[in-house]
């Protein structure tokens, strides 16, 4: 495969595999520029889908932006490229988030190729998992693929899993008692089966998942206080699986360091059977942000709490057409 063979058709494909990726009430926060002339990708932040109330400092779009990186350099191993890239390349363009240049042909070493088939396959799930406990080898496969993308998954024990309930449960009380995040969640919600049906962004009703009749879960209710008719109720699991995705620090580095290893592990976990939802309530409210912090952890900054386990692998949630996010020069 020459460097020079990169088509048009190809690079909408890549970018299309790279929005499959989660993001922050899928938002989807991102725009990708395809430079012909260098086989390189500008991956930069969407600001005008940013959450001010939820997310302040644009950590968790960072993620959301990242997600979508790490997802486009598995296409581009797949397809048979190594993408070279440089996180922050311009101090000067903080919306410049990442370039991936598309060298060819992709070395024997690269173990993002593998990866792929999840990239469809993974959905966040707001449904029960079952009581099965997670294998000690699938997790130590999942914290591996953290650490191989500059960020570590750490699962903590029964007591502090109990404490990090609380934390959510705190949060879910503050967001409740506050407008300014009802109304942010409400933006991003899709309600009303023509609108959801038609919506290309956001949360629509059909993903919702039944709401809690009972049981621990830390799952956002993007209903809020609306009902949504025939949606089912389900007790939830009382001990639930959760990880902690964190980094050392906690700059916007650090944050695409986190989203990309995000990512890998929805990804490696979908391979391994695994159903997957995140956890950002309480890391929305700086104070009870640190306090998530496992103490047992040399992790300085949670990032993402996962919650993992057994069970219905999610609704797929729509995506925004790629000539919406794709500019090719």
């Amino acid at each position: 495969m020459s460097v020079h063979a990169v088509d048009t058709k190809t690079v909408t494909a890549l970018v299309k595999d790279a929005t499959a990726a989660p993001s922050m009430h899928n938002a989807q926060p991102w725009k990708f520029r395809f430079f012909h002339a260098s086989n390189t990708f500008h991956v930069c932040s969407d600001l005008e889908r940013a959450m001010p109330r939820a997310d302040p400092t644009t950590r968790a779009l960072h993620l959301g932006c990242a997600a979508a990186m790490l997802n486009l350099r598995v296409a581009a191993a797949h397809a048979g490229w190594e993408p070279a890239t440089e996180l922050l390349p311009d101090p000067a363009d903080p919306q410049l988030l990442a370039t991936i240049r598309l060298t060819s042909p992709a070395t024997d070493e690269n173990d993002l190729a593998p990866l792929y088939p999840a990239i469809r396959r993974r959905h966040t799930s707001r449904h029960p998992f079952a009581d099965e406990e997670i294998p000690q080898p699938i997790k130590d496969a999942l914290s591996a693929a953290a650490l191989l993308e500059g960020a570590q998954l750490t699962f903590p024990n029964a007591w502090y899993a109990q404490s990090l309930l609380d934390l959510v449960h705190d949060a879910e009380g503050r967001d409740a008692m506050d407008p300014a995040a009802s109304e942010e969640l409400r933006r991003w919600t899709r309600v009303g089966a023509g609108v959801a049906d038609a919506a290309s962004d956001g949360i629509p009703e059909y993903a919702f998942g039944p709401r809690k009749r009972d049981g621990k879960a830390p799952v956002r209710d993007f209903a809020g206080r609306r009902t949504v008719p025939g949606r089912d109720a389900a007790v939830f699991e009382n001990a639930p699986q959760l990880a902690l995705l964190g980094t050392v620090d906690d700059r916007p580095r650090d944050w695409l360091l986190a989203g990309q290893a995000m990512e890998r592990v929805l990804l490696q976990a979908t391979l391994d059977g695994l159903s997957a939802s995140l956890t950002s309530n309480a890391l929305e409210w700086p104070e009870l942000r640190w306090a998530v912090r496992d103490p047992q952890s040399a992790t300085g900054f949670v990032q993402m709490v996962l919650r993992l386990g057994y069970g219905p692998s999610g609704s797929e949630t729509p995506r925004r057409p790629v000539y919406e996010v794709l500019d090719i020069e």
